[in-house]
């Protein structure tokens, strides 16, 4: 018997981060979610998402009734799971850092991305399950939009959200609005 563990929106740029366990035996799946504050300013800088996650990695393993002697677990290879390590380590917990495929990683994706879509707003077709530079855009554009408004749903922690990209979805809003004021006037001139 063992239990898979899987997380979806750690190195997303918005919104929630999600852990997902699977118990292999019965097919059950939950989830725990770790909170876009936590990944915001001294949140970030004192490490609060790696603390939680141990946290509520107890806690789901605790649901699932795991047997740390006789259940193994394998472990996402994310960093967000550092802490989480050192605690089986300590715990003498039998784990082994995996790749997480296939009915896990398809349900903890598939609860970021609805929680994206009915939560946030983000209507982009181009918003899927598959995490990297696509889905960065996607949130990204959907940010410059309506900057100001949207810059509370960032990780505003991640250093090179202060150092790099700000400044740019700054620019990107400011460019998107001039555009907006000029068709605006155009219409307002008529033929």
């Amino acid at each position: 018997m063992s239990i898979e563990i899987d997380d979806a929106g750690t190195g997303d740029l918005v919104g929630d981060v999600f852990i997902g366990f699977l118990r292999k035996d019965t097919g059950k799946i939950i989830f725990r979610t770790l909170s876009i504050e936590l990944f915001n300013k001294e949140n970030w800088k004192n490490k609060m998402p790696y603390k939680r996650t141990v946290e509520l990695v107890k806690s789901g393993l605790k649901e699932l009734n795991f047997d740390k002697d006789k259940e193994k677990i394998y472990l996402c290879r994310g960093n967000i799971f550092d802490n989480v390590r050192d605690y089986f380590d300590e715990e003498g917990i039998n784990y082994e850092p995996a790749i997480i495929e296939g009915r896990l990683q398809d349900a903890v994706e598939g609860k970021l991305v609805k929680h994206l879509r009915n939560d946030l707003g983000i209507r982009s077709r181009n918003l899927t399950k598959k995490s990297g530079a696509k889905r960065y855009f996607v949130l990204f554009n959907w940010v410059c939009r309506d900057f100001y408004k949207r810059e509370k749903y960032v990780k505003s922690g991640f250093k090179r959200w202060n150092t790099v990209w700000r400044e740019r979805a700054i620019e990107k809003y400011e460019k998107m609005n001039n555009s907006r004021k000029k068709i605006y006037k155009s219409w307002d001139r008529g033929p």
